[in-house]
């Protein structure tokens, strides 16, 4: 409609052009001595017109040539980031499609463009990384330190990597750096979980994971290993030391403490630091809410000396346990090593002999006959020790 309408108009101007010009009897004299020349006022503004069409095409010619150096220059920064852009896009989906050979060849072709050359880089580091390539990952890594905005990005990818390759030191800088920056997101903790647990600062660890249970981002079996982990190695580092393993062990939360798993390390640790009392209680009030055999060996390394008060009560507790842990081989040789030790021998002939029936573990077996052995020893039957000495070598 718009074209239709201008085409009337154009065709009104040129008969009212038509029709002036035949009603116009003007004339114009161009008079320079002695040269005269007459011509009709309408081929005058005839000339006039395309003389400013002449001048307009000239002056319009000159503007682009001047401007051509500038068009070129724009192309050619239209280009490379056209070029740049879509190598870019080509590294992304050859990095997600594990092709990562490729991804760092695009990855390469971003640099020409500022704006790519840090995220280009983060995309070859990655891709380096994953073909074991390690120092071209380092060198990918080098060109964006000067880039202020892609800084946590770089922190963070160096602290995935650095995992992954099992460099705890390099990736605890990198977290270092990041907490300074007051950057604590919930995958810079799972990151620095993972890094101080291969640099087995149990301690760390051990925050770490509190602060993750509080945010829902772990799972509860995976926190609930590493905090058995955690202690375990806590407690053997410090097993050299009474005063330090009792201080360990009161730094641990009331609720964890009836963990099987860490009382079983918590006693363990006691008895290699002869602190057979505290052990015994660890033992005690473990099994009273969660039972676990493991506590048990510890409980017979616990032993208390003959006639003792202590030895009389581990007698009594687990003579208790044995009314509701029936034919457990574990609970019957740790009460028949104990009535040993209090030098019950029938008792503890019985109670050996029934762990030999109910057992299947060649440890607890190997275990029983040895004892039974001394027992025999003990009481002048040299042929019948004989024979549970060979049964204990052979089991």
């Amino acid at each position: 409609m718009r074209l239709f309408i201008r085409i009337i108009i154009l065709f009104a101007l040129a008969a009212l052009l038509a029709v002036g010009g035949r009603f116009n009897p003007g004339n114009v004299v161009l008079f320079y001595p002695p040269t005269r020349i007459d011509i009709s006022l309408n081929f005058f503004l005839l000339l006039v017109l395309a003389l400013f069409f002449v001048l307009y095409w000239i002056m319009r010619t000159l503007t682009a040539a001047f401007d051509m150096p500038k068009k070129v220059a724009e192309y050619r920064q239209t280009k490379r980031e056209r070029e740049s852009n879509r190598a870019l896009r080509e590294a992304l989906k050859a990095l997600f499609e594990g092709r990562f050979g490729h991804a760092e060849k695009s990855a390469s072709k971003t640099l020409e463009l500022p704006e790519n050359k840090a995220l280009g880089a983060l995309i070859g580091a990655k891709a380096a990384h994953h073909m074991s390539q390690f120092e071209r990952r380092d060198t990918w890594f080098a060109k964006i330190e000067d880039e202020a905005a892609y800084k946590t990005a770089r922190l963070v990818t160096m602290t995935e990597l650095y995992v992954d390759e099992h460099k705890a030191e390099p990736a605890l800088e990198a977290i270092k750096e990041l907490n300074a920056k007051g950057k604590r997101h919930i995958q810079v903790l799972r990151w620095a979980l993972k890094a101080n647990q291969q640099a087995k600062n149990w301690g760390e660890v051990l925050k770490l994971v509190r602060t993750l249970e509080k945010n829902h981002a772990i799972h509860p079996a995976l926190s609930g290993r590493l905090r058995e982990m955690a202690y375990d190695a806590l407690l053997r580092d410090h097993g050299h030391d009474g005063e330090s393993l009792r201080r360990v062990w009161n730094e641990v939360p009331a609720s964890e403490r009836q963990n099987r798993y860490i009382a079983y390390s918590a006693a363990r640790a006691f008895n290699q630091c002869q602190l057979a009392d505290e052990a015994r209680k660890i033992v005690e009030k473990s099994i009273a809410e969660d039972w676990d055999n493991r506590l048990l060996r510890v409980y017979r390394e616990a032993i208390g000396a003959e006639g003792s008060v202590a030895l009389r009560t581990q007698i009594e507790n687990c003579e208790s346990w044995l009314q509701t842990q029936v034919n457990n081989p574990e609970l019957e040789l740790t009460l028949g090593v104990l009535c040993l030790k209090q030098k019950l021998w029938g008792k503890a002939q019985v109670h050996m002999e029934d762990a030999l029936a109910h057992s299947q573990e060649g440890i607890t077996r190997r275990e029983a006959n040895l004892n039974l052995a001394q027992l025999h020893e003990a009481i002048g039957q040299g042929e019948e020790a004989a024979k549970y000495y060979r049964a204990c070598a052979l089991a």
